[in-house]
């Protein structure tokens, strides 16, 4: 386990209910006619601790981060079920190529990528987005689309070895790590937050996507 934080039983999970939504309030225009505010996404965040099971409700919004491609991938390769749930700028950029030019890919991608995403979440389907980033501005359309439509938020940090980290992204990293371990997140509107690092991304057998079983199940 990472960051002194302690094991636990074997068999456990950790339950992400889909009440743990939290409130925004709706756009309104201004009185002097500019154009609204945006909504605000605070919502309160609970920092997980690492176990063998995590269990999300159906219709999530998932964010998984990690400098090394190679490790998110066999990290979802591994653990989610539903393949058409993951998504990533990489895979759309992949079905793009070839198809439209190389000074308009980038642009494309990320037009079909935030389609893709909304298109999950409107019909309450699962979306689990491998993230490339670690800035705030990165994660913050998937969010508000998310918190629109009133799905769950939640985010998943892999850490790797330094040598993946490229430099322009050793400082949002360790913003991410700060504000992760801080408790913060959910000034962006994220409701539970994970660092697994240290072997703890290993440790991880199972992740769910289900309601939480009943009281008297």
């Amino acid at each position: 386990m990472m960051g002194g934080m302690s094991s636990r039983p074997a068999g456990r999970s950790v339950k992400i209910s889909d009440d743990e939504r939290g409130g925004w309030s709706s756009d309104r225009p201004r009185r002097d006619g500019a154009p609204p505010r945006p909504a605000d996404l605070t919502v309160h965040c609970r920092v997980l601790r690492p176990t063998d099971r995590l269990r999300y409700s159906p219709g999530s919004l998932v964010l998984v981060s990690c400098a090394s491609a190679a490790e998110l991938d066999a990290f979802l390769d591994r653990l989610i079920d539903e393949r058409g749930a993951v998504l990533s700028l990489r895979k759309v950029k992949a079905l793009l190529s070839g198809r439209v030019g190389a000074e308009e890919l980038d642009e494309r991608a990320r037009e079909l990528l935030a389609s893709a995403v909304e298109k999950r979440l409107e019909g309450r389907q699962t979306v689990v987005l491998a993230t490339e980033g670690f800035s705030p501005e990165e994660r913050e359309p998937f969010l508000r689309v998310a918190a629109a439509q009133r799905r769950p938020r939640h985010l998943i940090l892999i850490e790797t070895a330094r040598e993946h980290v490229a430099d322009d992204e050793l400082a949002p990293l360790n913003e991410l790590r700060r504000a992760l371990d801080a408790g913060e997140l959910g000034n962006e509107g994220i409701q539970t937050a994970l660092r697994l690092g240290g072997g703890s991304a290993a440790e991880v057998k199972r992740i769910l996507f289900r309601p939480p079983p009943r009281e008297d199940e």
